[in-house]
């Protein structure tokens, strides 16, 4: 018997490989490998001693330990976490995790291996921040390869233009399915820029979504705010490199940011078939943010030429054109009534463990008495809309 219920079809916005340190270099470009770090578990619940286990078995969890998880059933989501979970680096065993979880698609993100791609740096070449984008890439491709409810996403950082181009065309040509791009400036440009309006075209020409994750954009606020004359917080985790208290009451500005620039600058406006996903990121922020764009756009649409051109409000825009996830603690039903039922998507973070136990029970506990066409909404319908391609297989 399967984790999710039989009763109607479950598509999951949100998994993770667990990378293992030779994740990059391994797939990278063999004049690169000595210049692209090692994947680090530094900042994790995952121990050295973990990693270093795995590593001696060639990469792989024993077959003991295989069989335990396997023994697990539909309990596989309550205990399968971390590294030690059931298909974390390999993807022939993420399939028997998927049968376990008895999803219908499930789309693939990496965990720890995004950082120096993405980071903002200036000084990291565009040789080799795209290089290291393009190892990601291919293997992500690799993991997704032999089972087509895996949906690779791929990463494609948008610094420059003209390389995000071509990496966006090899993660197409290697069926790559989203294509996360980080929620911050786009080294000195705004993601509304015209020099992009080639790169979110292509996107609609293929009809593949465009994505944003938490990890897309520094996770930590600068240090001037946390400076309070106090000793430091702990993260969640008991340390202190992960989300703190105060990085996780401003974790929506970054991608609220993101989405008003692209907006505003009118790139969902001009490509009314762009779809987008915002992934791990929270919703609580959803329904202020379309009331918020509404007026701004209402009121400055008075001066603002480029604004008062456009035809569909932004609310209609982004409820037509992305969707979002709770967190497995936010009220999704509340967040529905504040706004629609169209802009929501189930997602189970697996396996990691902030992504909850049990989070199909959570989540109905939020839906409560709602009618079954908000909740076929929520669990697939929404999905489809964004990534239609999954509808096909």
């Amino acid at each position: 018997m399967a984790y999710a219920p039989n009763n109607r079809p479950f598509y999951d916005a949100d998994s993770h490989i667990m990378e293992l340190p030779d994740f990059l270099q391994k797939y990278a470009d063999p004049d690169l490998r000595k210049d692209i770090p090692a994947v680090s578990y530094s900042a994790s619940l995952v121990t050295d001693e973990e990693v270093a286990q795995i590593m001696a078995r060639g990469g792989r969890h024993s077959d003991e330990h295989v069989a335990d998880l396997l023994n697990l059933g539909d309990r596989l989501i309550e205990t399968s976490k971390e590294i030690q979970a059931l298909g974390a680096f390999d993807g022939r065993e993420r399939s028997q995790a998927i049968d376990m979880l008895g999803f219908k698609k499930q789309l693939v993100f990496a965990t720890h291996s995004v950082a120096m791609p993405f980071s903002p740096s200036s000084k990291l070449s565009p040789k080799l921040r795209y290089g290291a984008a393009r190892a990601h890439n291919r293997h992500i491709a690799d993991f997704c390869s032999h089972d087509d409810r895996l949906m690779g996403v791929a990463i494609v950082p948008l610094d420059e233009p003209q390389f995000a181009l071509e990496e966006l065309d090899f993660a197409l040509k290697n069926n790559l399915e989203a294509i996360w791009v980080p929620h911050r400036p786009c080294g000195d440009r705004s993601p509304g820029h015209v020099e992009f309006d080639p790169f979110w075209a292509r996107l609609v020409d293929s009809n593949t979504p465009f994505v944003l994750h938490v990890g897309g954009s520094p996770l930590q606020l600068a240090k001037a705010w946390t400076n309070n004359g106090r000793p430091p917080t702990k993260d969640w985790m008991g340390g202190g490199e992960n989300l703190r208290t105060k990085d996780a009451a401003m974790l929506h500005q970054g991608p609220e940011t993101f989405l008003s620039m692209m907006l505003l600058d009118g790139v969902f406006e001009r490509f009314p078939k762009l779809r987008g996903g915002c992934i791990e990121l929270g919703a609580g922020w959803v329904p202020a943010m379309l009331t918020r764009l509404d007026w701004v756009v209402r009121i400055w649409g008075r001066t603002d030429t480029s604004v008062a051109r456009f035809t569909r409000k932004p609310s209609e825009q982004l409820t037509q054109q992305m969707a979002f996830t709770p967190f497995v603690f936010e009220d999704v039903g509340a967040l529905i009534d504040e706004s629609n039922p169209d802009l929501y998507l189930f997602s189970t973070d697996y396996p990691h463990t902030e992504g909850g136990r049990n989070p199909i029970a959570r989540f109905e506990t939020s839906l409560g008495d709602r009618p079954e066409p908000i909740r076929n909404k929520f669990y697939s319908e929404n999905f489809l809309r964004i990534f239609p391609e999954a509808r096909a297989t």
